[in-house]
Parts: structure tokens; C-alpha cells; sequence
């Protein structure tokens, strides 16, 4: 009888994640409470949430740029929930990549650039840098748009250009916050499209939350964070 193949672990696992705030002395609001969620390697999971219900505070938990109150978190089946702020930052430059609904890019340098910086942040030789960005840049179209500075470029190429920032480094992990929310409905189907291209092509797990339950159907899986909890859904 042959042994059963082993599965990889969860790109990301949260087991039981709680997180409070304090509003005054007396009140305090429990804005997740005991969330549980996996991501698979290649795995595509949007996040629907009503507004302020708590996904920013779950994605930052989840990029390693908060703490939770209990509960623990794995990445690639490695417990980090404890680990020191020296070891959270260079498991967040290493394995976690983010998008945010704007692009957040440096002004002051190229396209290019703000793709090689990460990198270089992350101990990568300048010639293994400029290679990487030229090819990212190339895989969302924008091998001619390089030399160009953020304020030169269209919103939806701006975004485009973040995308590459996040996955500059090779991670493991894309958090995205409505990528395509600043975006009007034509350019955001092209930055969708890109985005599901470069996922696919790396191999990554992404945990994409968006209000746009069209763009979340074509995901797959939804799940939906409402009264702190995360429960699975079935696409619209």
C-alpha cells in the first residue's frame, strides 16, 4: 500500500486571532474574535467585509504589522506569533507582499526603482535587482514606462508598478487591501487581470479584500468577515 503524499502547509494559517481596542476608560471593541483562516500556496481567497468590520486590522495582523490579543499565525508552517520585531521585519520584507488601494509609490524615483529598492532592502545585489524589476515590469506590460516617475504614469500603471513592488522579493504571501478600488471600472478590470496573472505565475498565496463582489466571484473562494468572524461564502 503506497504512503499518501503529504500536503504542503498553509502559506498562511490564523488559529483563533482576537484583537481589541480600548474607546475610553470603559469601552472596548472586540473587532475580530477568534478568526480562523488557511491560505494555500496558489491559492486566490478574496475578503468581503462590510465597512468597519475589521479587515485592515486582520490584514495588518496577518502582514506581520500588528499583534494579536490571542491566537497564533504560521506562515509556510512556522509559528511566528512571538517573534521579536527583528524577525517580524525580515519575515515581512522576505515573505509577505502588500498592495494597498493607492499605490503609495516613492515620487521621487523611477518605476524601476521603487521595484529594485525593496530588494536591495532584502540584501539583493543591485545587477539581481535592476533583472528583477525589468522582468516584473515586462510581465505587466510596462517594459517601456521603467524610467518613468509615478506622477508620469496612469493610475491604473501605477498600480501595476506597486503590484511588481510586492512581489519584487519573491514572497510567499500577497495581502492586498482594494487594489482596484481607486480605480475606474475599465482600468480596474485591467489591474484585476494583471494582478490574477502575477499570482498565478508565482505560485503565491493572496488574500485580496474588495468590495467589488463581481471581481471577488472570480476568485477561488470568498470568505466574509462580519461581526469579527470570517466564514466562507458562496461567490455571488
Amino acid at each position: 500500500m503506497s504512503n499518501p503524499v503529504s500536503q504542503p502547509p498553509a502559506a498562511l494559517e490564523l488559529k483563533g486571532i482576537s484583537k481589541a481596542y480600548n474607546r475610553g476608560s470603559a469601552s472596548q471593541v472586540d473587532v475580530l474574535r477568534g478568526v480562523e483562516l488557511a491560505l494555500k500556496p496558489g491559492e486566490v481567497v478574496a475578503l468581503v467585509a462590510p465597512s468597519g468590520a475589521g479587515k485592515s486590522t486582520l490584514l495588518h495582523i496577518a502582514g506581520l504589522l500588528d499583534t494579536p490579543d490571542a491566537g497564533s499565525m504560521l506562515i509556510a508552517g512556522q509559528e511566528v506569533t512571538g517573534l521579536g520585531e527583528a524577525s517580524r521585519t525580515r519575515l515581512r520584507r522576505r515573505d509577505i507582499g502588500f498592495v494597498y488601494q493607492f499605490h503609495h509609490l516613492l515620487p521621487e524615483f523611477t518605476a524601476a526603482e521603487n521595484i529594485v529598492l525593496p530588494q536591495l532592502a532584502n540584501g539583493a545585489s543591485q545587477r539581481e535587482a535592476k533583472q528583477r524589476a525589468v522582468e516584473l515590469l515586462a510581465l505587466v506590460g510596462l517594459s517601456a514606462r521603467a524610467s518613468h516617475r509615478p506622477a508620469e504614469l496612469s493610475g491604473g500603471e501605477q498600480q501595476r508598478v506597486a503590484f511588481c513592488r510586492a512581489l519584487a522579493n519573491g514572497p510567499s504571501v500577497l495581502l492586498a487591501d482594494e487594489p482596484t478600488g481607486n480605480l475606474d471600472p475599465a482600468t480596474s478590470e485591467q489591474v484585476f487581470e494583471v494582478l490574477m496573472t502575477l499570482v498565478r505565475s508565482s505560485g503565491l498565496a493572496a488574500l485580496i479584500a474588495t468590495h467589488n463582489l463581481e471581481l471577488a466571484a472570480r476568485m477561488d473562494r470568498v470568505l466574509r468577515l462580519e461581526n469579527g468572524v470570517v466564514s466562507e461564502t458562496d461567490p455571488v
